[in-house]
């Protein structure tokens, strides 16, 4: 692979240093990727051979100088098994479109400072290489912030630990440092494979998100692009067109398209605005206790038409959603950090093509007739849908409560002895549980007020006593309430309090991004601190070691009480889940999955509460149907393998020994709350 030289890094370096000084005067800080992009460039224009090019005149991109009309579609790779990206970017041909657009996540890409991941769903190289060979070009959105209902939007959560404290997409020194780091490693992947190279890639996207910048002239480079809502304010304060960089937009179906592009030309250059609407939302996103968005086929079909009537370049978002696998779904907030919305496990969002490829809607067919009117001739038909398989009910037993096997899911083994509670970030863990162990003081008595100051997002608190037999209190929620009252039988002065926190997926977009997750603050009792803490976190990141046999004791028949408490808890309205009074914590559950020949499948969670499930130790993402919408889990066939195939599930809030699963052929939105109502 061909490599950018080290005297490009070091002329980078030195005008980011100066860029820097320059923001730090200014009102609103940025994050510029032109302090990098001219070494990529530089570097492409030394080493290539090829002939192409890609340049805008007289508002018209011209490939290899002839007019060309982006027809493009997001997909993230990372968010497709690898061993589909073949079959889901030929779908995307065959619906007439010619670019695909996908967001490159940094902290899928380098989890820990300095451990880079580009295997399995991270190899962009081979993704890019695949899209080349299909005869696909690339709009490629190298962040280092990418939004997406991603978790952090894309950032990795250890930024958060950095001290002095890090400020997110701004001229933060730290910040900006980190930024080259991850760059530097990289540009000189991207590097060969851009246009001008030979390769797919087309444009490169500068995310600088709604800011001031002024003065940047000199970085007059083609390949890159800003995206801003199609509003004054927005794409003002967020293009950068005295930097060369194509200012591009995007708006809501339905908006008027001649308005939203007029005003995008009045934002670049004389002669250099091809209209080009790199988000055309085909749906939208979901989050847990919603009912599953969608919108209307006809409508948007006839919205895209309207764009396209004028010339005009676009972006389907999305044009196929895919998967939130792992703790990867992000999260919204409303008016404060309280007005949580955190986004469901599936990134269906009612795109053309489903989640596990289908093709079959109302709406693929809808906008597959409208591209095909401005195709460059006959379309394709799509390749047929992967074999999909309901491989039935499968048998889950109860091997034991989390609590009984720290030692194997907690880092250290035996938890972090501290005085007070500290948040996820500060003990370098960026996902999954965390718990807090203490005792309850000598001032405990029933109608005592258990109160965590600040919780992020979801705990469960349980008291118990050293045979590790426990009462479930009752959940506290960010959006909800954060004080618990103990009864009678849970208010025994030296009693072990736990309290689990489950992060639920890291805001992404709006004012709160970067908040902390676990408990912030402290936890009072009658408003006096707790003092005293073991803490365990518990990020899951590999369920290998989990057996019956690791477990310290497995769960019994029936959950009884030792001496020290004797009577059973009255259900209060604190309850939650008021059906589970005696529980021993959360559970871990297994069982195993037959096959004789892999394919897609989905698992059916119904009758489950909450929790996450791992198929051959791979982390499907997060369930919730008590909640909804979401019902079922998808399982790409690759992930499975002839003979068995071992499950096991984290349920959170079960007490039964023994439950089910099912393995049906069809996903499953309609769970939850919003069903209820």
């Amino acid at each position: 692979m061909r490599r950018i030289p080290e005297q490009y890094f070091n002329f980078c370096c030195s005008l980011r240093s100066v860029m820097a000084m320059f923001l730090e005067r200014m009102e609103f800080k940025v994050v510029l990727l032109a302090m990098l992009l001219p070494c990529l460039w530089t570097s492409v224009m030394a080493g290539s051979t090829s002939n192409h090019s890609f340049v805008i005149e007289n508002d018209l991109f011209l490939k290899d100088g002839i007019p060309f009309r982006i027809l493009g579609g997001e997909l993230h790779y990372f968010r497709v098994h690898p061993q589909l990206w073949e079959d889901r970017l030929l779908r995307v041909k065959s619906l007439g479109l010619n670019t695909i657009q996908t967001y490159v996540p940094w902290n899928l890409h380098e989890p820990r400072p300095g451990h880079l991941n580009f295997n399995g769903s991270a190899d962009l190289l081979s993704f890019l290489k695949l899209a080349h060979r299909l005869d696909l070009l690339v709009m490629l959105r190298i962040g280092p912030y990418m939004c997406g209902e991603w978790d952090l939007g894309g950032l990795p959560a250890w930024l958060l630990e950095l001290k002095p404290s890090v400020r997110l997409r701004s001229s933060d020194a730290q910040y900006l440092a980190r930024v080259d780091n991850w760059w530097k490693e990289l540009l000189p992947m991207v590097a060969p494979e851009l246009f001008l190279a030979g390769g797919p890639v087309i444009m490169v996207q500068a995310f600088s998100s709604t800011c001031r910048c002024r003065g940047l002239q000199h970085w007059s480079i083609p390949y890159r692009y800003t995206t801003d809502g199609a509003v004054e304010e927005n794409i003002r304060d967020g293009s950068l067109p005295e930097a060369g960089v194509l200012a591009a937009i995007n708006f809501q179906t339905g908006s008027d398209p001649a308005s939203a592009f007029a005003l995008q030309k009045r934002h670049n250059p004389p002669g250099m605005s091809p209209p080009l609407a790199t988000e055309f939302y085909t749906g939208w996103l979901s989050h847990w206790g919603e009912k599953l968005a969608k919108t209307d086929a006809k409508s948007t079909a006839e919205a895209l038409d309207n764009i396209l009537r004028l010339n005009a370049s676009v972006v389907l978002y999305m044009v196929h959603g895919g998967t939130n696998f792992g703790f990867f779904s992000g999260a919204n907030t409303g008016t404060g950090p309280s007005d949580f919305q955190p986004d469901i496990t599936s990134y269906d969002y009612d795109a053309p093509i489903g989640e596990a490829g289908d093709v079959g809607g109302v709406k693929y067919q809808e906008i597959r007739n409208v591209l095909s009117k401005y195709a460059a001739g006959r379309l394709p038909d799509p390749p047929p849908l992967p074999q999909r398989t309901a491989y039935g009910e499968v048998t889950m037993k109860a091997m034991g409560s989390l609590f009984d096997v720290l030692k194997v899911v907690s880092t250290p083994p035996g938890g972090m002895k501290l005085e007070w509670p500290m948040p996820m970030e500060q003990l370098r863990q960026g996902s999954g549980f965390i718990l807090y162990r203490s005792y309850l003081p000598a001032y405990a008595r029933p109608g005592s007020r258990l109160s965590v100051v600040e919780v992020y997002d979801r705990a469960q608190v349980f008291v118990g006593s050293a045979t590790n037999n426990r009462i479930f209190l009752g959940t506290l929620e960010r959006w909800s309430r954060n004080t618990l009252t103990l009864p009678a039988s849970a208010s025994v002065s030296g009693l072990q309090l736990d309290i689990l926190v489950e992060n639920m997926g890291r805001v992404n977009y709006g004012l709160f991004i970067g908040e902390n997750k676990g408990i912030t603050e402290a936890v009072l009792l009658d408003d006096y601190p707790i003092l005293g803490w073991s803490v365990h976190t518990i990020g899951l990141d590999s369920v290998g070691g989990l057996k019956p046999s690791a477990f310290q004791k497995t769960i019994p028949p029936h959950f009884e009480l030792d001496e020290i408490i004797t009577t059973k808890i009255k259900r209060t309205p604190q309850l939650v889940r008021p059906f589970v009074d005696l529980v021993n914590g959360p559970v871990f559950y297994e069982g195993t999955l037959n096959v004789t020949q892999p394919s897609d499948t989905f698992m059916s969670l119904r009758g489950w509460n909450k929790g996450v499930a791992f198929i051959n130790g791979f982390n499907l993402g997060r369930f919730w149907p008590s909640m909804g919408p979401q019902c079922t889990l998808y399982i790409p066939g690759p992930l499975l393998q002839p003979g068995q195939n071992k499950l096991i599930l984290l349920e959170l809030e079960s007490s039964s020994p023994v439950q089910t699963i099912d393995f049906t052929h069809t996903a499953d939105f309609t769970c939850g709350i919003q069903m209820r109502a």
